[in-house]
């Protein structure tokens, strides 16, 4: 996250990369219009755009107002149902011994969603089926290595936005409790982002953070 005292417009890696592209649009346009048209077509673009720039910006700020609360689908009174949402974490046991203590001693669902992380070229292309495929595999792992610590489990591979992906699951699947696995603070992307505390802003189920070291883990794992 952001230190205290600072402002970053861009609040995804989407966003930089759609600013990215903008931005040489708009100056293409204005070098475009100097060539071809002369000085004063060049400056005549540039205020143009400007203005419109500058108009979009403002009306995009006054729209930002804070999302109404998120509930889940009811879900059966006999029954604790589990959200698990995580990327590259979630294979590892941490993770897994979290999902045990919240399903311990009573009858319980969990479904594991992974987030098809895509990057911003391959997003703005609509090439999906590379980050899909890689969520599928590392999805496959956590609900064999769930099996095997004696855990029933389901899963699915979620929207890129983590938190548009508990929504979906939320409409869905419904859920008692929420847990979500980053990397520590420094490494984790959803963490800078915001991931987990806008998801305990926007959603009304108790939401349980668990933090993943791979390097230790594969350490303790490590003959």
């Amino acid at each position: 996250m952001p230190s205290k005292g600072t402002w970053n417009p861009l609040r995804s890696e989407q966003e930089a990369f759609q600013f990215l592209i903008a931005a040489m649009a708009y100056f293409g346009a204005i070098v475009l219009a100097s060539v071809f048209g002369g000085v004063w077509a060049g400056v005549s673009v540039f205020g143009v755009l400007t203005v419109c720039s500058v108009a979009w910006f403002l009306n995009k700020n006054r729209r930002l107002e804070p999302p109404e609360p998120v509930g889940s689908r009811a879900t059966p009174a006999d029954e604790h149902r589990v959200l698990v949402v995580a990327n590259e974490t979630v294979a590892v046991r941490k993770l897994h011994e979290a999902v045990r203590r919240a399903t311990g001693g009573r009858r319980s669902q969990v479904l594991v969603v992974s987030p098809a992380l895509n990057s911003p070229l391959r997003h703005f292309v609509s090439d999906e089926g590379p980050a899909r495929k890689a969520a599928q595999e590392r999805l496959d792992r956590s609900l064999k290595a769930l099996t095997e610590a004696g855990i029933e489990a389901k899963g699915e591979v979620g929207d890129a936005d983590p938190l548009q992906a508990i929504a979906d699951s939320l409409r869905t699947f419904g859920a008692d409790e929420i847990i979500i696995s980053t990397h520590p603070p420094g490494r984790s992307n959803w963490l800078e982002k915001g991931v987990v505390s806008g998801a305990k802003q926007r959603f009304t189920v108790p939401i349980t953070h668990v933090v993943v070291d791979l390097e230790a883990e594969a350490a303790q794992a490590a003959p």
